[in-house]
């Protein structure tokens, strides 16, 4: 004889067995559903920020080719166009021909698909130490350093600058110093990330009245 009371507790059992596997189908389903819309979004957003530092990537990547190399009088003519076009302090032929004569090491352009495209012109002096009260050093001068607008934020000022001043030490000279306009931000902390400090204020140093910041540091110099 069949027991009644067990066939249905035998077909519950089955019933309840099934509700939780579709359950358990149900859930992993959603899960699944939740990973791929969480993946997508995150790939999404990827590729947004991708695209918006594309442009600024590839610009980057062209110009890793360019070289920097002591400056040669045939450069003058190119030297003096990077200085008129970039900045509003303009020298003469015969002063930029001096400094070459006198400092060659710390004179050196940047080039680029065979153009030059920035400079930067040093002498050595010797005088009072910016962060010290006492004593007279062999200072590095930073007289003058420019780069082509168009090349600009790609490293090449950055890259002047450390060769110039590791150049300074074949002068014997122990520190560093320039003067920056206050306003010239970019500048300020460009040299701030190649450890200058600034050491005081020359008020209305500019032909314009702007004030100065004078920036120095030791040398050789390191980068950080």
């Amino acid at each position: 004889m069949v027991d009644s009371k067990n066939i249905r507790w035998s077909k519950r059992a089955k019933a309840a067995e099934s509700i939780n596997v579709e359950t358990k189908a149900y859930f992993s389903e959603r899960v699944r559903h939740i990973y791929f819309c969480l993946l997508t979004t995150i790939s999404t957003l990827m590729l947004v920020k991708w695209k918006g530092r594309k442009k600024a990537w590839l610009s980057m990547v062209l110009e890793v080719n360019y070289k920097l190399r002591p400056f040669k009088p045939s450069d003058l003519e190119g030297v003096i166009r990077i200085n008129r076009e970039s900045l509003p302090e303009n020298y003469t032929a015969l002063f930029f021909m001096n400094l070459y004569k006198r400092f060659p090491e710390t004179f050196i352009v940047a080039e680029a698909n065979r153009e030059i495209v920035g400079y930067i012109m040093c002498r050595i002096e010797t005088g009072i130490p910016s962060f010290k009260l006492l004593g007279i050093t062999r200072r590095g001068h930073v007289i003058s350093i420019a780069v082509l607008p168009r090349h600009q934020q790609k490293g090449i000022g950055y890259a002047l600058m450390q060769e110039a001043t590791q150049a300074m030490v074949k002068y014997n000279a122990k520190e560093c110093y320039l003067e920056v306009r206050t306003s010239n931000l970019p500048a300020v902390e460009l040299y701030k990330k190649l450890g200058f400090e600034i050491a005081r204020t020359l008020r209305n140093y500019y032909a314009d009245g702007e004030d100065a910041f004078v920036m120095s540091r030791q040398v050789p110099l390191s980068m950080k």
